[in-house]
């Protein structure tokens, strides 16, 4: 499914994209019941990697999202640099030097990120956190390449992304158990999970991405 490091660059770059342009509305979410400064927090790392991403190491899939880690880890602050940036680096660790990805590999890495973001953030499913949205949207693309596709993945990619935002609308109504939202007890059901809704939107537009690259080149 991600066959070459142009895949990676096009997930990362649209990534970085979709974090910059959506960073104040991701603030927003995140100021209803956490301090406001997720989305700002990531924007200060992703710029980076989008404006660089063509001078990183891509002599493998483990060396690039290895690089991507630090820069995140790094530049963004709070506590979404070590969460993400762990993602990024837990993915490198399990990617290894592959310079290719197969469907039940590039499952590997997510899952691999997912084990990274919930010891990390000592979060699990239903503590109102992105891995509310994240996890859905792994399990759905897995189910898509075990039934395989003919399509180069377009499918199997935009149902990850729709399962992502349904999950994300449905943080609505729970309650924080982890981040400064938890801190707000009750009056964090009253809004859905800013980190949830980050995945989705990210997916969705990396749906977009893939599909536009799958047509161009006949997939």
């Amino acid at each position: 499914m991600t066959d070459t490091n142009d895949d990676v660059d096009l997930v990362l770059r649209t990534m970085a994209r979709t974090i910059v342009d959506n960073a104040e509305e991701f603030a927003q979410l995140d100021a209803v019941a956490g301090d406001g400064d997720f989305g700002f927090s990531l924007r200060n790392g992703f710029e980076v990697v989008g404006s660089d991403l063509d001078s990183f190491d891509h002599t493998s899939v483990g060396a690039l999202l290895k690089k991507v880690g630090f820069v995140i880890a790094g530049k963004v602050g709070g506590v979404s640099g070590p969460i993400w940036g762990t993602a990024f680096m837990r993915a490198a660790a399990t990617a290894g030097e592959r310079t290719s990805l197969t469907g039940p590999e590039l499952i590997e890495v997510l899952r691999a990120s997912i084990t990274g973001i919930s010891q990390r953030g000592q979060a699990e499913l239903g503590d109102k956190t992105l891995l509310d949205a994240l996890v859905p949207a792994v399990d759905s693309l897995e189910a898509s390449i075990t039934e395989g596709f003919d399509d180069g993945g377009v499918a199997a990619v935009q149902k990850a992304a729709d399962v992502a935002v349904s999950a994300a609308e449905a943080t609505l109504g729970m309650l924080a158990k982890r981040g400064r939202a938890a801190y707000t007890g009750e009056r964090s059901r009253a809004s859905v999970d800013a980190g949830a809704t980050a995945i989705g939107v990210i997916l969705q537009d990396i749906s977009a991405a893939w599909r536009d690259s799958r047509q161009g080149a006949g997939q």
